[in-house]
């Protein structure tokens, strides 16, 4: 089925469980709001934020709502990592691109006082300091994420030239412990915690996601409470599951999504998912 008639077959503006919902359609919750507010004063500030949680949890979701706040802000210039996975050559090159200092990755030393150069000129004209958004941060190579310090830091670690926010699983968590990481730990201003979701959420948001969709009777309530409960505080997982009956219902042109729509597709498949093994808070 194509995706303009599933969205006409239920009045919908937009597919409210797939991974493109409008940036101005997600649900901010006050914690949400109070850590973007946050960086967005270290937009002008500079220093370190960190995003973490299971997988699942949100943290792209926040990140992409980050990206649209901040690009929205006068004079931030803005470099989403797009490789987590780079080598110091490769990260070096995307920096420059991104900032328009092109660097050679046989001269390091070269590229690290162009880039300084680059971020201490845009603060002589401008309040904000340059940022960066680094998702999937626990596939960073731990020489990449000392070298990002170093480049953000000036005279003596008085003066920061970048803003930096890192989001990733409890991976970074433990990264940060390690010992050639733990002064990066130590400049973390700003912290993120996602935890599982309590089903409750779940339907609170799966209720807010088809009303600003444009069909807030899409889902009946119990299938929502069912879904939550399936997902064991996993937000993704609610959202594949929703999906999977979204479009079961979209063939058989059902009128509404209900229970007996997900005993259908899923059979017996009632048996609550595990809730992932947490990795240490920090």
């Amino acid at each position: 089925m194509s995706k303009h008639k599933l969205l006409s077959l239920y009045g919908l503006k937009w597919n409210p469980f797939g991974p493109q919902v409008p940036v101005e359609a997600i649900r901010i919750t006050g914690q949400i709001d109070r850590f973007v507010w946050r960086v967005e004063q270290l937009a002008t500030d500079g220093g370190f934020a960190m995003i973490t949680g299971d997988p699942g949890t949100g943290k792209s979701v926040i990140m992409r709502l980050l990206e649209s706040r901040l690009s929205d802000i006068r004079d931030v210039a803005l470099c989403p990592l797009t490789r987590p996975q780079s080598g110091i050559g490769d990260f070096y090159r995307e920096l420059g691109e991104a900032f328009g200092a092109p660097i050679s990755a046989s001269n390091r030393w070269g590229g690290f006082k162009l880039l300084r150069e680059k971020w201490k000129a845009k603060l002589e004209s401008s309040l904000r300091r340059p940022l960066v958004l680094a998702g999937e941060a626990q596939q960073m190579q731990p020489a990449v994420l000392s070298e990002l310090r170093l480049l953000a830091s000036d005279h003596f670690d008085s003066n920061s030239l970048l803003t930096v926010v890192l989001a990733g699983d409890g991976r970074l968590t433990d990264m940060l412990r390690h010992d050639e990481l733990i002064p990066l730990g130590s400049r973390i201003r700003t912290r993120l915690v996602l935890d599982p979701m309590p089903a409750d959420e779940i339907v609170s948001a799966i209720e807010h996601a088809i009303t600003q969709a444009g069909n807030a009777h899409l889902m009946t309530k119990p299938l929502m409470q069912t879904i939550a409960e399936q997902a064991v505080g996993n937000w993704r997982a609610a959202m594949n599951v929703a999906q999977e009956l979204l479009l079961a219902a979209a063939v058989e042109e059902r009128s509404e999504l209900d229970e007996q729509l997900f005993f259908d597709v899923f059979g017996g498949a009632t048996k609550p998912r595990r809730r992932p093994r947490r990795g240490k808070a920090s």
